[in-house]
């Protein structure tokens, strides 16, 4: 399947969200995530289910001043 995150597009087998990170990469790292638009909090990674041409946003937080 092929989802667009930050920008850039990527195919992935997973169908969760979660399980999309995980591919990507992302897995256990502290993260926000948004899916079309929508924040998706961390509680509900593993039942959002993604569809073909969705949109993924991955924001890490950064330390600095």
């Amino acid at each position: 399947m092929r989802i667009i995150v930050n920008g850039d597009q990527h195919d992935v087998e997973p169908e969760t969200l979660a399980s999309a990170l995980a591919a990507l990469g992302y897995g256990g790292r502290k993260i926000a995530t948004a899916v079309n638009g929508r924040f998706v909090p961390q509680a509900i990674r593993d039942s959002t289910r993604l569809a073909e041409g969705d949109q993924v946003e991955i924001v890490a937080p950064m330390q600095g001043g």
